[in-house]
């Protein structure tokens, strides 16, 4: 059997295969079925099917996600299918491929391991945050419609969270769930403690409808009046009960007070209607009072002033805003029939007369005294003395022409 070479192996005469590598010749197989030529040929097809695994291999780790576990598995494998390759070719450039592709592996692995560490504290950031804000929720939300959708909103997002540790995500989860506890403790508090103000509301204004309702049938029209004002303030005062029982109570309410008030105002305007007719009676009698002045019988005018009187009592009350008007019209008659009787008395009265007369009298005298005294001080040149007699007797003459007076009104 002839020979046959190659730069990476070769048959010898007896049909041996041997492939060249650094370490020297390494037998991979005999060859007796062909020629040499055909032996090499079909060794290097080996090789090269060695050579396209890898290459395939090279692809997929620069092209696909192929994970580092796979490829480090798969470049073991060939590296061991190359050590005991039976395959003529450059067995160590594959092999310095695959030790590339290791260091590649581990590159990868490394990069893997960073970009996991990356994504587990972003992660646990994201979820640390959604916590954070939920425990802030559980603490100080008072706004409960608006903390409870931000509550759903929040576990919507943890969900669609990417994913971290594990036991990191098992304790931020239990906060999670304790916060999300509290919250909902603290909600139903508030409204199991609302519910019960409201309840003592409700009683409070259910008091208040059963008293103005009693109230509405009164014809006390003043007092009940004030006491629906004390119901009114108490109402304001009472705090407010769920919508839909405020609404309730208050209509209850309002109707009792608008009954009262609407039969209070129908018996006030007919009671105002009677009472304008009394302002034209009084007004009637104003006048005929009136037309007695000025008073020149004055018995005769008290004797019609007091038919008057009767008749004016007898017309009844009349409205506040007519009040003032006529019966300060009947006073000023009443004070100018006093003043008359007044004057008729005095000039009737023989006591009186007779002072007066004495009065006069008794002035007369005194100026008499006094014009006989000036006469004496001018006679004997007495300047002080007829200064103090002019003074003196002008005096007395002031009080004389009064006392004449009145005795003339008391004799007229």
């Amino acid at each position: 059997m002839s020979t046959a070479s190659d730069p990476w192996g070769r048959v010898a005469d007896d049909g041996t295969v041997y492939v060249r590598t650094a370490d020297g010749e390494r037998v991979i197989g005999s060859w007796q079925a062909g020629s040499p030529d055909e032996a090499l040929a079909f060794f290097k097809r080996k090789f090269d099917a060695l050579e396209t695994e890898i290459s395939l291999l090279e692809q997929r780790m620069s092209s696909t996600d192929l994970s580092a576990g796979q490829a480090k598995a798969t470049i073991a494998r060939l590296t061991q299918s190359l050590a005991e390759a039976n395959a003529i070719g450059d067995l160590a450039a594959l092999t310095a491929r695959l030790a590339a592709l290791g260091d590649s592996v581990e590159q990868r692995r490394e990069e893997h391991r960073a970009a996991r560490e990356q994504a587990r504290s972003e992660a646990h950031e994201i979820r640390e945050r959604i916590v954070a804000e939920a425990e802030r929720l559980a603490a100080e939300a008072t706004h409960w419609k608006a903390g409870g959708e931000r509550m759903r909103q929040l576990l919507d997002e943890w969900k669609a969270a990417p994913r971290g540790d594990r036991a990191t995500e098992a304790v931020l989860w239990k906060r999670l769930s304790t916060a999300r506890n509290g919250f909902a403790k603290r909600r139903k508090a508030y409204f199991a403690g609302l519910e019960e103000e409201r309840a003592g509301v409700r009683a409070r204004k259910e008091d208040l409808v059963s008293r103005a309702e009693e109230l509405s049938a009164s014809t006390d029209w003043s007092a009940t009046a004030t006491a629906y004002r004390e119901l009114m303030r108490a109402w304001k005062q009472a705090g407010r009960a769920d919508r839909a029982t405020e609404d309730e109570l208050w209509t209850r309410f309002k109707s009792a007070q608008d009954a009262f008030f609407a039969a209070r105002s129908d018996v006030l305007d007919a009671k105002d209607r009677e009472l304008r007719d009394h302002v034209v009676v009084k007004e009637q009698l104003l006048t005929e009072a009136e037309k007695l002045l000025p008073v020149t019988d004055a018995r005769a005018a008290r004797a019609s002033l007091r038919a008057i009187l009767e008749r004016w009592e007898r017309a009844g009350a009349v409205p506040r805003d007519a009040q003032e008007r006529l019966e300060g019209g009947l006073r000023r008659v009443e004070d100018a029939m006093r003043k008359a009787e007044d004057s008729h008395w005095r000039r009737t009265n023989p006591e009186a007369l007779s002072r007066a007369r004495g009065t006069v009298e008794q002035i007369r005298s005194a100026v008499t005294q006094l014009e006989s005294q000036l006469a004496k001080a001018q006679a004997a040149g007495d300047q002080k003395a007829l200064q103090k007699a002019k003074e003196a007797l002008a005096a007395r003459r002031s009080w004389l022409a009064e006392a004449e007076r009145t005795l003339a009104e008391l004799s007229s």
